[in-house]
């Protein structure tokens, strides 16, 4: 199994999670998904919010501000969309779609989750020259698996 189809399964088992993706924001190629339904196409909105991602990258640069994204929410009525940007290399553009039904996922939790599936995500799959984010923050990093790369 894939390191991507493993971390999408971790993603897809978040309490609430109605449909997750890992998609490319540079091309709006999605790389694996899990779920959605004919009412909802992953194939389109998967994609389509790249656009977010790219603009919103944009806007900063304008502003001139020197941050990163930690995630972008979006709320609807009955759903939550959570995006959140993968860390890696300048050449790795690549965040996570997350979306979860609003009556049964605890928001806070799900970004926690989220943030340490893409830590574990991030540990597994090194770049050269990448540096290994400290844990003096008090967050838990997930050790790196090679079993499932």
């Amino acid at each position: 199994m894939s390191s991507i189809d493993y971390t999408l399964d971790l993603a897809a088992n978040i309490k609430g999670a109605f449909a997750v993706a890992i998609v490319d924001y540079d091309s709006g190629m999605t790389l694996g998904s899990r779920g959605g339904s004919p009412e909802f196409d992953l194939d389109v909105a998967a994609p389509g919010n790249s656009d977010v991602v790219r603009t919103k990258l944009d806007v900063m640069q304008k502003l001139g501000l020197r941050e990163s994204i930690e995630d972008i929410l979006i709320s609807l009525d009955t759903q939550y969309h959570l995006i959140r940007p993968i860390r890696g290399n300048s050449d790795e553009k690549l965040f996570f779609y997350l979306v979860l039904n609003r009556a049964q996922a605890n928001l806070a939790m799900a970004r926690r989750d989220l943030r340490m599936i893409e830590q574990q995500f991030y540990m597994t799959n090194p770049t050269p020259g990448r540096p290994v984010p400290s844990q003096q923050d008090g967050s838990a990093y997930f050790q790196a698996n090679a079993g499932h790369r």
